[in-house]
Order: C-alpha cells, then structure tokens, then sequence
C-alpha cells in the first residue's frame, strides 16, 4: 500500500499545505453537489477496503506502535494508538453506520410566509473545508473523513506523528472508496509529515482555505489550536468529568456505573475523574463506593471524610479537584446534597459531561437542570459520552463550546445554514 509519506525535511510545507488547500476548496464545491447516493457509496467502498487492507492497516498500526513504546509514549497515549483487527473492523461498521444516516444537506429547518408573501426558508448547507488536527488516534482519520464526506465538507487532516503510519493506511481507503464514487480524492487529505510547523502553518496561515479547525488530542495541543489558529475552533480543552451519587441510589446501580465511568477506558475524555457522594448517603454508600475502586486497582484521593472509610486513600489536594487524570486515579469529595454537587461541578469542572445516581426523579431533574455541561447523565455511566453511543454513527470529538456545536460532533453539527427566500416582485 502507498502510504506517501514525505520526511519532515523533504518537504516544503507552505507550498504542500496552500495546494492542499486549493484542491480542497475545489473539492468542497463538488461535493456540495454530490448526491446522498455517490456519499454513500464512497463511505461502503471505503469500508470494504478497510476490511480487504486489514492486514497491511495492522503491520502500519504496529510499527507505530512498537516506535511509541520505544520512545515511551504513555499507557493511555498507546491505549488510544493500538488497532487490532477489532478496531479495524470497527472503523468500517463505523462508516457503514455513518452511510445509513440521513442526509443532512438541503434539509429545510425552518419555513415560513411573510405578510408580503414572501417565503422564507432555513436551508442546511456545508461548512466549506475543515481542518482537524489530532493525536495518537488513527480512528479519528476513518471517523472525522467520513463525517466531513458525509456532511458534504472537505477535509485536511493532520495526525499525530505516533500515529502516521496507521493514519495514512486508513486514508489510502477513504481516497479508495472516494474514486470509486467518482468523488475527487482531494475530499480527504492527509498532510503528509510529521513536521510540528505543518501544525502552524495551518493553524496561522491557512485562512483562506479552512473555514474551520476541529483539534481532538490532550490539553497542550487544544490550548495551542486555541491560542493560534485564525479561523474559528470547534473543540474542549479537558475533560473533568463528575459522578453523583445522591442519597437515594440505588448501590448496586452505582457501583456499576462508577467502575464503568472510570475504568472502562481510563484514556478517554469521558472517564469520570471525580466522585461526589451526598453526605445523607454516607454511611450506606460511602465505604462500598471507595472499596470497589480500590479493589479494581484505582487509586483514590480523598477529602477527610473519605480517607476515614478505608486506610488506602490518599488525602486529596486542592488541584486533585482540578485534574483529568486520564489514568486509573479518581478524586472523591462528600458534598452536602445536589445543590452542592452542582456548585462543586460549577467550580472545578470543564463543561464536558457530568452524571448522577439515584432514585429521586425529582432530584435527578433539579441535577439535569443545573449543571451547564455539554452532556449531563442519569442512572448511566459518563462513557456514553460519545457521538456512536448517542446514534451518529461516529463523532469527531465532544464539543464544549456554546456559539455552534456543542456535545458530540456528528453530521449535523459540521453543517451552517442559508436562507432562501422567494419572492413575487416585493421591493422595499
């Protein structure tokens, strides 16, 4: 498989990406006019490479893989990097889903007449060009290639240096299954080095072909694309997400979804970084909680009262409160009722996602309703926090802004709209 990867000093990287940008804009413009049906037949031709590539996607995945452990990239870094035949063919169900899903484009959101007889319409349409920038994820290229294809955007995409190798496997079947759709390859690109100033020149110099960049990755790389880039950014910077657990839970229940919320994944932005109990429910639900994450191997750092029930927790410091560990380490805080819990997750939190545990619907509203995150949970693990989990298909990442998409990225959110109106000859 040609991958067509440059090495970092071959390549000239304002000339490469500026062409790069050209071409998408053109791109852009066909694809705005492509039919549901050529979309989707590009989405299933590229899932059907996947699945005929896998081999040659898991000899790139691993030699990304075997160099990140060489350089000592960190568990959860690789956890994200590692494919398996499981993943690939995950990517490819993925893309199948993202097929099924209805056509966004030329959607009419709204419709009316005015009193001059004018009518009125709020018409979906693309974004333009988007440009994501990512880390040791090469899923993301499968995913965010196909919802930029599927919402009729071209795309620009710049992986990880950890991940190029898997990234440029998986794209070599995007561009397949796009040339078999008679859709320019051009509609997905991938910038071709590893070179961090390919990064800043995107971010700086590219405002005249990126109507939008979408990072998915750690802190320091979202905290950079927020600082430079020139064009406006869909994204979050962390993710310190909160689990609940009020004085009417149901144990049992809680128990499950707090192992899950924490440890299923402890790499994801979803994992669940803090623990709140209602000091009401401490003496059933405190010890039981902090005993099950210590015995599935987490670490706990707790406030006073917590590090009483068992002599394995650790006194929590106040930037404790702040941190996503992104690790098997949880903070956990008793707090007075959910007024306090929503005051604790207003102070310290990211705006990301947020859950609470517990029988009282009267109560699980009032937490609903007053916590100002992207996504808030009841009687369900923060790992739902994900765009397939929610019905897209896939996502892009989680967003926590509030000026366009907000929550999951899908189809939907990587669209604007126009207005048509149509007229018999009224002037003003």
């Amino acid at each position: 498989m040609n991958t067509n990867l440059t090495n970092p000093k071959e390549m000239e990287i304002p000339s490469t990406l500026r062409e790069m940008g050209r071409a998408s804009r053109i791109a852009a413009k066909t694809l705005a006019r492509a039919t549901p049906e050529q979309k989707n037949l590009a989405l299933r031709s590229a899932a059907a490479a996947l699945r005929k590539s896998l081999p040659d996607l898991l000899a790139a995945n691993a030699r990304d893989v075997a160099a990140a452990t060489a350089s000592g990239l960190s568990p959860a870094m690789l956890d994200r990097l590692k494919l398996g035949a499981g993943g690939v063919e995950a990517m490819a169900v993925g893309l199948e889903a993202i097929a099924q899903l209805a056509d966004p484009i030329g959607t009419v959101l709204a419709q009316w007449t005015r009193p001059n007889g004018m009518v009125i319409q709020r018409q979906r349409v693309p974004l333009g060009v988007i440009g994501i920038i990512y880390e040791s994820r090469p899923n993301v290229t499968a995913d965010a290639g196909a919802l930029c294809l599927k919402s009729s955007n071209a795309v620009i995409l710049r992986g990880g240096s950890e991940s190029i190798h898997s990234s440029a496997a998986i794209h070599a079947c995007l561009v397949e299954g796009l040339t078999k759709a008679g859709l320019p390859a051009s509609a997905i690109q991938l910038v071709p080095t590893t070179d961090r100033a390919a990064v800043g020149f995107m971010l700086a110099d590219m405002a005249d072909y990126i109507d939008v960049i979408i990072p998915r990755g750690g802190k320091n790389l979202v905290a950079r694309v927020q600082k430079e880039a020139r064009v406006p950014v869909i994204g979050h910077l962390e993710g310190n997400c909160h689990l609940f657990v009020d004085r009417d839970a149901d144990l049992e229940m809680a128990k499950r979804i707090l192992i899950n919320a924490k440890l299923r994944r402890t790499g994801i932005c979803g994992a669940a970084e803090t623990l709140l109990v209602d000091k009401a429910g401490v003496d059933r639900l405190l010890a039981p909680l902090v005993a099950a994450l210590l015995d599935a191997g987490c670490e706990v750092r707790g406030d006073p009262a917590v590090c009483r029930v068992d002599s394995r927790v650790t006194a929590a410091t106040e930037d404790d409160w702040f941190t996503e560990y992104l690790d098997a380490i949880i903070a956990v805080r008793v707090v007075d009722g959910v007024d306090a819990a929503v005051e604790h997750i207003e102070r310290y939190g990211s705006q990301h996602t947020e859950a609470i545990v517990t029988g009282n619907a009267a109560t699980a509203e009032r937490f609903l309703q007053g916590v100002d995150s992207a996504i808030v949970l009841h009687n369900a693990s923060t790992q739902f926090a994900d765009g397939g989990e929610f019905g897209m298909g896939a996502e892009i990442g989680i967003s926590t802004d509030k000026f366009h998409a907000r929550g999951p990225v899908g189809v939907e959110q990587l669209t604007s709209y126009k207005y048509l109106v149509r007229g018999s000859g009224q002037i003003r």
